[in-house]
Formats: C-alpha cells, sequence, structure tokens
C-alpha cells in the first residue's frame, strides 16, 4: 500500500508543490526558501514515516507567513487526499515527545470534521529569522485543509526551538499512529458509519 496525496497551488503570492506519501520511509526534499520550516518539515516527516516533497517559491523578500501559510494548505489537503476515504484507519493518534527541556504533545482524530486547539506559547517572537507565531498559522491550515481535529500542546520547555521542535516531531508520531490501516476494523471507524 502507498497511500499518495500531490497538491498544487498557484496564488500572486506563492507556488507550491507538495508530494505526500503516508506509507513511506521518513525521507523528505524540501525546498521553501524559509530553513526553519525546512528543519522542521523533515522532522516531521522522518518521525511520521512520511515521504515528503515540497517545493514552495514565495515573497520571503517580505516575510515568511505567505510560504509558511500556504505549505501548510497544501500538505494538508495532501494528507486529506492521501486518506481517501478513511476506511480502516486507526482514526486517533497521541503523541508525547520530549526535546531537552521541552515536553510537546499533539493529539489527532481524522475524524473528517476540522478543529484546532492550540496551547502553546513560546518565550521568544523568534528562531533566527523565523517568526514563532507561524507555527500556529502552519498547525491552523495543516488541520483545517486535512479535515483533522488537532490538539497541540506545549507542556513546558525554556528554548524556543525545541519548544517546536517537540511539537512538529509530536505531529508526525501522532499523524503516524492514526493513519495507520488496522485490519481488524472493518469500514470506517465511527458509530455514525461515515468519517465528517
Amino acid at each position: 500500500m502507498n497511500r499518495r496525496g500531490h497538491v498544487e497551488r498557484i496564488t500572486k503570492e506563492t507556488q507550491v508543490d507538495v508530494n505526500l506519501s503516508l506509507d513511506g520511509e521518513g525521507k523528505a526534499t524540501l525546498h521553501t526558501g524559509v530553513p526553519f520550516l525546512e528543519h522542521m518539515l523533515d522532522l516531521f516527516a522522518k518521525h511520521g514515516q512520511f515521504n515528503l516533497a515540497v517545493r514552495s517559491i514565495g515573497d520571503v523578500h517580505i516575510d515568511d507567513h505567505h510560504t509558511v501559510e500556504d505549505t501548510g494548505i497544501c500538505i494538508g489537503r495532501a494528507i486529506d487526499k492521501a486518506l481517501g476515504d478513511r476506511i480502516g484507519i486507526r482514526r486517533y493518534g497521541n503523541a508525547f515527545v520530549p526535546m531537552d527541556e521541552s515536553l510537546g504533545q499533539v493529539v489527532i482524530d481524522l475524524s473528517g470534521r476540522s478543529h484546532l486547539e492550540f496551547r502553546a506559547d513560546f518565550p521568544s517572537d523568534r528562531v533566527g529569522s523565523f517568526d514563532t507565531e507561524l507555527v500556529h498559522e502552519f498547525f491552523w491550515k495543516l488541520a483545517l485543509e486535512s479535515r483533522m481535529n488537532l490538539h497541540v500542546i506545549l507542556h513546558y520547555g525554556r528554548n524556543t526551538h525545541h519548544m517546536i521542535e517537540s511539537l512538529f516531531k509530536a505531529l508526525g508520531r501522532a499523524l503516524h499512529e492514526a493513519t495507520r490501516i488496522d485490519p481488524s476494523i472493518k469500514g470506517v471507524p465511527s458509530s455514525k458509519g461515515v468519517l465528517g
């Protein structure tokens, strides 16, 4: 099985192309013009055991906002496409990830209904040139477009880089758990008989 999603998005602000395989080996090819985002997406793919290719060309001469936002949109849509009818998936995923002094948690329900709970405050506004408020923007657009109920919880930490890293690693691990096919599940895992 190799569940794949391919998404292209072209606007006046960005051009984004995403290829995602949920049944991969943790390989990432990333060209976004936003180095910190690439670092986080590499961790997401590695810990989720996804194969992920992202090529984003955006107006980073203004700032990173549009590139991060549209990359989140496209990865979310690719996840939704790769899941298809969602038959047989485990649906739920939960991961705690420590990163030195930081502890992040991500809980996922692939319910077909979009929601984000984001409980994370960072002590620094920037990591290098990366604006940390864009972490919320990425997770929100990812949840919206993948039709995922996504809870992001930063329990504690001091170093902003470590804190964000724990969340992206946890995202990969929780999504890996939620997307796995369970042979014991017949149809979609819902008493309603449908997800969404």
